[in-house]
């Protein structure tokens, strides 16, 4: 992907002019259209077809959840970056649930906002800090609500995870970040970076509170 192509959805222009002008700071990343309301953005992102979509939540007309819920439905291939001041665990549970990509608090450096674009546009998922921890909570909670998990009869381990694999499914599932993964493993960043995209994959899992249920139900750790 050459040029990151991004919709921005928010009904607040400062807030839009804001990312706009940090995001023209990088090279890769184009702003194609704004938006200021839910059903807004709908329209646009049909038109446009982004890579990604950054969506505040609480919007006019349609909320920031309920339009990610329609993306993800609609047009799979648009990725959807949640951008919010809300850090509470109804709505964390719910954009997720409704399939966001990822979840970032507004009040994030710079540094991770673009760490989290460019992994959401990559086809990753990014959770900041406290997000991750209240999907772990909940999940250690017996909280499932909050995905779509498929009803399966249990089989332990049907994916034939290798020793790695499982090594990283551990440490992913105790919030350790790739660096943490890296220096615990003694690989490079890049390589645990690309055994965690290979574990999610191989366990057809969109975010940390899937690839938990997952790894429960299956006796995977």
């Amino acid at each position: 992907m050459d040029i990151i192509n991004v919709v921005l959805a928010d009904d607040h222009v400062l807030v839009r002019d804001g990312i706009r002008a940090l995001l023209e700071d990088q090279s890769g990343v184009k702003v194609v259209a704004e938006a200021s309301n839910g059903k807004e953005a709908l329209e646009i992102v049909a038109e446009t077809k982004p890579h990604v979509l950054i969506v505040d939540i609480r919007m006019p007309e349609m909320n920031g959840i309920e339009v990610v819920g329609v993306i993800s439905k609609t047009y799979p291939d648009v990725r959807t970056l949640v951008l919010s001041m809300h850090d509470s665990e109804e709505y964390v549970l719910k954009a997720i649930q409704a399939g966001a990509d990822g979840y970032l608090l507004k009040g994030a450096s710079k540094e991770e906002f673009i760490k989290a674009l460019n992994n959401v546009a990559s086809g990753g998922k990014y959770f900041t800090g406290d997000v991750s921890a209240i999907i772990m909570n909940n999940f250690v909670n017996g909280n499932t609500n909050a995905a779509v998990v498929p009803e399966k009869k249990a089989v332990k381990d049907p994916f034939k995870l290798t020793k790695r694999e499982k090594q990283i499914l551990n440490l992913v599932l105790q919030l350790k970040n790739n660096k943490d993964i890296a220096e615990e493993l003694q690989i490079s960043k890049r390589t645990a970076e690309v055994h965690r995209f290979n574990l999610m994959k191989k366990l057809e899992v969109k975010n940390l509170m899937e690839l938990s249920n997952k790894a429960k139900e299956f006796d995977l750790v």
